[in-house]
């Protein structure tokens, strides 16, 4: 005797999904719904920047206004041509001195003390019998030149003895030292007065007799004008 086993299980098998009328209705609601909510928000932001942007043109149109107010009652005053060439040339004359004060900090234009100081030290180095007849300086006391005259010739030494002491002239040394012996013409003496009954030949006219010296800081040529400066 057999016994057929039926395992065939109904609840396996595969259901087929069936779209009903009221499902599809719900769907479209809810898409529909959504669209909805969509397009509010859009149209609320869209409505949020239209106000945001009429807002921003009442405030330039005020801003606009009181600027306009305000060059209205304060208008941009026009450039003085005079004030502008005042202005130029204080600008020219500050460069100009800028630029001096360069040349001068620089030391291209020599000496920029002045000279008092060694005329001061060629007066105080004096010697009795010794006068100086000129002096030349050249730039910033690089050359000295100095001529004189002297009653006695070993006198020079000692007024070169006694300019070595002066600070202005401390380093600085004399290189060449011309002497020559000279004497004033009679007629630039006063003659004597003759004794009566002598005649005027019998007087002799008297003469000065003396020596000339030259002192210069190097073999340049003597210059002779007195108190000379050269740059």
């Amino acid at each position: 005797m057999s016994q057929q086993i039926n395992l065939f299980n109904p609840a396996f098998e595969k259901q087929k999904q069936v779209l009903t009328a009221a499902g599809m209705a719900q769907a479209l609601g809810l898409i529909l719904l959504l669209s909805g909510a969509l397009v509010w928000y859009g149209a609320h932001q869209v409505y949020v920047l239209e106000r945001a942007a009429a807002d921003s043109k009442v405030m330039l149109a005020a801003r606009e206004a009181r600027r306009a107010d305000v060059l209205t009652r304060f208008p941009t005053p026009q450039k003085d041509p005079l004030i502008a060439r005042a202005l130029g040339q204080a600008e020219a004359d500050r460069a100009a001195l800028f630029e001096a004060q360069t040349i001068l900090q620089g030391g291209e234009l020599g000496n920029t003390q002045g000279y008092a100081d060694y005329f001061r030290a060629f007066a105080h180095a004096r010697v009795n019998g010794l006068w100086l007849t000129g002096a030349s300086i050249v730039g910033a006391g690089k050359e000295i030149g100095l001529q004189g005259r002297t009653v006695q010739p070993d006198l020079v030494p000692q007024y070169i003895r006694a300019l070595s002491r002066e600070s202005v002239l401390q380093g600085k040394s004399f290189a060449r030292l011309d002497m020559a012996a000279a004497q004033i013409p009679a007629p630039m003496l006063a003659a004597p007065v003759a004794p009566s009954g002598a005649t005027a030949a019998a007087v002799a006219a008297p003469s000065l007799r003396f020596i000339e010296f030259s002192l210069q800081s190097s073999a340049a040529p003597v210059v002779g004008a007195a108190g000379a400066v050269k740059e």
